[in-house]
């Protein structure tokens, strides 16, 4: 069998419902030689989730303890076969054309990454139905990177020869494991930002994602700004930064590709 040439890396705790829609936008990829790794973070059991989804040439990885999603990403890429890696977290989306337009918009870059759609949903045990959503679109800068990051590592695609040179990510720095992931890759090689929103990024007021927990990221990030020597810097997530007065001096135009209303339909 040859190696696929994308390997899409999806980390996972007891988000079932969201899973089962990413995986269900995963058929609908107009490019499709990939193969698909689920690490599951000890949570509950989806192998009967990834089973619904014949289609993909899938994975899971079931950890025997909560390790943490920096933890589980560096297993999955132990895992990797492709030449190229996709990051996804379990509750995002890519839109049906975002792995075929990323891939074409490589070239000679090393790691390329999208705009996205800040969504807000409403979920039940069945599925989930967004409520509003938000475009995240900024110019690539690589010194305005070092105050606020604007890079969502969900649907972003490097080359996986990238960790033989700089490593794996450092769980050190938990909640700002892709802030310092970019830093990182922006030291030694090539980053191109594709002006589409072409991944739907959950931030729901009900959700559990991690980049709420405001009082929790302190302490990481304090780690990360001693790493780079970035200076004095405030605790702030994507959703804070839609109205950061010098975020919103980067404010790029994008391709919005997106009803605002469509969601892939999961099998569950």
């Amino acid at each position: 069998m040859p190696k696929p040439y994308v390997s899409i890396i999806i980390t996972t705790f007891n988000r079932r419902v969201a899973l089962a829609e990413l995986l269900a936008a995963l058929v609908e990829q107009t490019y499709q030689d990939f193969e698909v790794i689920i690490i599951n973070d000890a949570g509950e059991k989806v192998n009967d989730v990834a089973g619904l989804y014949t289609e993909l040439d899938i994975t899971v990885i079931d950890l025997p303890e909560n390790r943490y999603h920096v933890y589980a990403r560096n297993k999955g890429i132990e895992k990797a076969t492709g030449e190229l890696i996709m990051l996804m977290d379990d509750d995002d989306l890519p839109l049906p054309t975002h792995l075929e337009t990323m891939i074409e918009q490589m070239g000679d870059a090393d790691l390329v990454y999208s705009d996205v759609e800040i969504v807000n949903y409403q979920e039940t045990n069945e599925k989930r139905t967004p409520i509003n959503h938000h475009l995240f679109a900024y110019h690539f800068d690589v010194d305005a990177m070092r105050k606020f990051s604007t890079y969502v590592p969900s649907g972003s695609v490097y080359r996986k020869s990238i960790h033989d040179e700089i490593g794996v990510f450092d769980e050190s720095v938990r909640n700002y494991w892709d802030w310092d992931f970019f830093l990182r890759v922006a030291e030694k090689h090539r980053i191109k930002r594709v002006p589409v929103a072409s991944v739907l990024y959950e931030f729901s007021e009900s959700g559990n994602n991690q980049s709420k927990k405001l009082e929790n990221m302190r302490f990481y990030l304090d780690r990360l700004i001693t790493k780079h020597q970035l200076g004095n810097l405030p605790t702030k997530n994507f959703y804070l930064l839609l109205e950061e007065p010098d975020v919103k001096q980067r404010e790029a135009p994008s391709n919005r590709i997106w009803d605002g209303v469509t969601m892939p339909q999961s099998r569950l």
